[in-house]
């Protein structure tokens, strides 16, 4: 039995796509599962790449951790171990080991299985390159100082898969660069060096700040010299001195730059936190004054778009995004100096018309915050598949569940729990999901139905040739006993012709519009992309969709990839 009593486990180094769903799915499948969290980036919130999973009792997290891990979610392989909750064991570095010079062909497995036989592992990883190949180094973390230090003799200096490996207590990056002195350099970096520059031209350059062991400059493979070279003091106070006083002074017309010199690792971390940091700032820059306005007419260009939005305050920037022909693609983005003046700008622009299109008004998103809202609510429909339908409301004196109601004026409704898909209204049902379905009976081909929620009317003269009822034409989805908004010719709907209609109602008859446009190019998909796009869209939204055809097919394409993705990633391990 593991000291741990919690049933909480922390899931490492998964893929960033991973969500809460894919997680669902392979965990509460070995036992009943509490909560799931991807833990995300505050701002961005993009996946950081690790999540916890909590169970109802210790025995089944203890088999998650037997079954699943080092087992690949999403072609990559998890680490799990207990949660954690005291972070200072975590960082006390207690039962902690590295291991390096492992062969490519050792996986988190095999090293798993090689080191267990000295005590209970709480966590092993071998670094992986962006291909997912072998570093050749690793890490394992003991619930016991004494087991490490038991691994640390018997492996150490020993023979893995052919290979001699080294195995040592883990030193943090911190203590590694005091113990090495990684601070104190000799070796400098010297570009931008005038093309005369050659390396004893160099070395003459450096010799007043110390001795100089060694002056290079790099040249290509014409034997022209690339600009830049490398100076070796014998000391570290020659060296700082050297890029204390040289740095960004001007040799022979040109100014020069004279720093410590790094390796590639050590330049790309750097590099990379520069870009992330330049990142950051851009996005809290522009959090809540960045508006994203979409269905712009043909003819509306940036000062026209300023014009539209000046009134409510100063605009630090505006773009209508164009084509590759000069043309408006029909949205763009206009920044506020404040987030009151977006604030209001939302408020009272979202929906009004301009020209002769209904605006779509937002704050601007980033990528990747738009995946995962799309994905968080095809997750969400996917969870309601697997609820129980809600029961069926009886009026006072109805007969007993299971027999049909005969309510004034309407028609039979009996509960479809097995609805072939496609059938009962021409608004497939699996676009509603998690909703009861229900079919018609008894009706004369009208437009029956008076229970909301309902799949639409069915003809029960008609029937197909396996003898399953046809779904009525005339009944609108949802089988609502709304009729269509008085004096509106089905195919005229406009955002004010449907805005005296609740909300649910109005998608009911968008749907009804949509879904054939959706079924022309993807018919086996329809149900489940007009379902989502109703849920994530706003009616105005949806008439541009089905006004504008190029519109309506960037949208089906951003709906399959989140499909395909979620399909790829919920594949049985």
């Amino acid at each position: 039995m593991n000291q741990f009593q919690s049933s909480s486990l922390y899931i490492g180094d998964i893929d960033p796509d991973v969500t809460e769903a894919n997680l669902f799915e392979i965990f509460n499948a070995i036992g009943p599962v509490a909560s799931i969290r991807v833990c995300r980036d505050l701002i961005t919130r993009r996946s950081l790449g690790y999540a916890y999973v909590n169970f109802h009792n210790v025995q089944d997290a203890e088999r998650a951790i037997e079954e699943k891990n080092n087992q690949n979610i999403k072609d990559r392989p998890c680490r799990i171990m207990w949660a954690q909750r005291d972070p200072s064991l975590r960082k006390s570095g207690k039962g902690n080991i590295f291991i390096k010079n492992l062969d490519k062909t050792i996986d988190h497995k095999t090293l798993y299985d090689t080191f267990s036989q000295f005590g209970q592992i709480l966590s092993c990883k071998i670094e992986l390159d962006d291909k997912s190949d072998s570093k050749g180094y690793g890490y394992i973390q003991y619930a016991t100082q004494d087991a490490a230090e038991k691994s640390i003799q018997m492996v150490n200096g020993n023979l893995l898969a052919g290979k001699k490996v080294f195995v040592g207590p883990f030193v943090t990056k911190k203590e590694r660069m005091v113990a090495n002195g990684s601070k104190k350099f000799t070796n400098v970096y010297v570009k931008n060096l005038p093309e005369n520059y050659g390396e004893e031209r160099l070395k003459d350059l450096f010799t007043p700040f110390g001795t100089v062991q060694s002056a290079v400059i790099m040249k290509g493979d014409d034997a022209n010299t690339k600009g830049f070279g490398f100076v070796n003091f014998e000391t570290t106070e020659a060296a700082e001195k050297a890029v204390e006083e040289m740095n960004n002074k001007d040799v022979e017309g040109k100014t020069i730059f004279v720093g410590r010199a790094q390796k590639r690792h050590e330049r790309d971390t750097e590099l990379r936190h520069k870009f992330e940091q330049m990142k950051m700032e851009q996005m809290t820059k522009y959090q809540g004054v960045n508006l994203y306005i979409k269905n712009l007419d043909d003819d509306i260009d940036e000062e026209k778009l300023r014009g539209v939005f000046d009134s409510f305050g100063t605009i630090t920037s505006c773009k209508v995004m164009g084509d590759v022909k000069g043309g408006s693609k029909g949205f763009g983005f206009v920044c506020f100096s404040s987030p009151e003046e977006a604030t209001k700008a939302v408020t009272e622009m979202n929906g009004k018309i301009v020209g002769s299109k209904p605006l779509y008004v937002g704050l601007a998103q980033r990528k990747e915050q738009r995946k995962v809202q799309l994905e968080q609510q095809f997750a969400q429909r996917k969870q309601l598949t697997r609820m129980p339908p809600a029961p069926i409301a009886f009026a006072p004196g109805a007969p007993a569940p299971g027999m049909p109601y005969v309510y004034p004026g309407a028609h039979l409704m009996y509960p479809m729990m097995g609805a072939p898909r496609g059938g009962g209204g021409r608004f497939p049902p699996q676009s509603f999901q998690g909703a009861p379905n229900y079919m018609m009976v008894g009706a004369p081909g009208g437009r029956g139905g008076a229970i909301k929620g309902g799949r639409g009317g069915a003809n029960p003269n008609t029937v197909n040739k396996r003898g399953m009822r046809q779904p009525n034409q005339g009944a609108p989805a949802g089988g609502v006993a709304h009729e269509a908004p008085t004096g509106l010719p089905s195919q005229a709907l406009t955002a004010q012709s449907i805005s005296h209609l609740p909300p649910e109602d109005q998608k009911h008859f968008l749907g009804e519009r949509l879904y054939p446009l959706i079924a022309k190019s993807q018919p086996a998909l329809a149900g489940k992309i007009t379902g989502m796009i109703l849920d994530s869209s706003y009616p105005d939204e949806i008439l541009n969709l089905i006004d504008n055809s190029q519109a309506l097919s960037d949208k089906i394409d951003e709906a399959i990839k989140v499909l395909t993705d979620h399909d790829s990633q919920a594949k049985p391990e």
